[in-house]
């Protein structure tokens, strides 16, 4: 009866913080598996365009050029997580594009929706007013995104803490991509990139 008692505490332990490790999300909506996006050691799953990048231990490097970085395949609703890091001093500029198309024909960049890396508007989206921060990363060091897409809405934590919430996304699917500026913003580098999708309310 005892072992019985025993086993039944074990179980409930566990599921209790198996629930508090587990994201929470709104309601009706149900969390995917992970899935790396970037195994560490190739570009595999990625296509390039108007820029050079290449894996160096263990991150991807935009090494030069104005481009792209971008997944090959398109998502909605999602939960992505990711480090990234500016090797330049002063001035740097990059970004991480989300629900973006393919650049227009003569351009290097796709004209929405991009979580700014640029020095002092780390994290802010443009076309989202309410989408600004400033103070949450560590220049010179790696930082941690972890951007959550639902709907129309989005909402970033940068190193563990809240940036912003915002409403008002248009496109309703798109790439992930890096935002590729060597020539101005410097190189940067981008690893334990991870996404997660979301099945919410529609």
């Amino acid at each position: 009866m005892r072992s019985t008692f025993s086993a039944v505490i074990l179980l409930l332990i566990a599921n209790l913080s198996l629930a508090q490790n587990s994201p929470v999300y709104g309601a009706g909506e149900q969390g995917g598996p992970w899935v790396c996006l970037f195994d560490g050691k190739t570009l595999g799953g990625w296509q390039v365009t108007g820029c050079e990048a290449v894996v160096q231990d263990g991150a991807i490097l935009l090494k030069s050029g104005n481009g792209l970085v971008r997944t090959k395949n398109a998502y909605r609703d999602f939960i992505l997580e990711i480090d990234w890091k500016a090797l330049k001093s002063d001035k740097w500029d990059s970004g991480v594009f989300f629900r973006c198309s393919d650049p227009p024909t003569g351009k290097p960049w796709p004209k929405t929706y991009q979580a700014n890396l640029r020095k002092g508007m780390e994290g802010n989206v443009n076309e989202l007013n309410s989408a600004r921060s400033e103070g949450l990363t560590r220049p010179g060091d790696w930082n941690h995104f972890k951007l959550t897409v639902v709907g129309t809405t989005a909402a970033l934590e940068i190193n563990g803490k809240t940036a912003w919430k915002a409403d008002g996304l248009e496109s309703q699917t798109g790439y992930v991509a890096l935002q590729a500026e060597i020539p101005g913003g410097g190189q940067f580098l981008f690893r334990n990139i991870r996404l997660r999708e979301l099945a919410g309310d529609r």
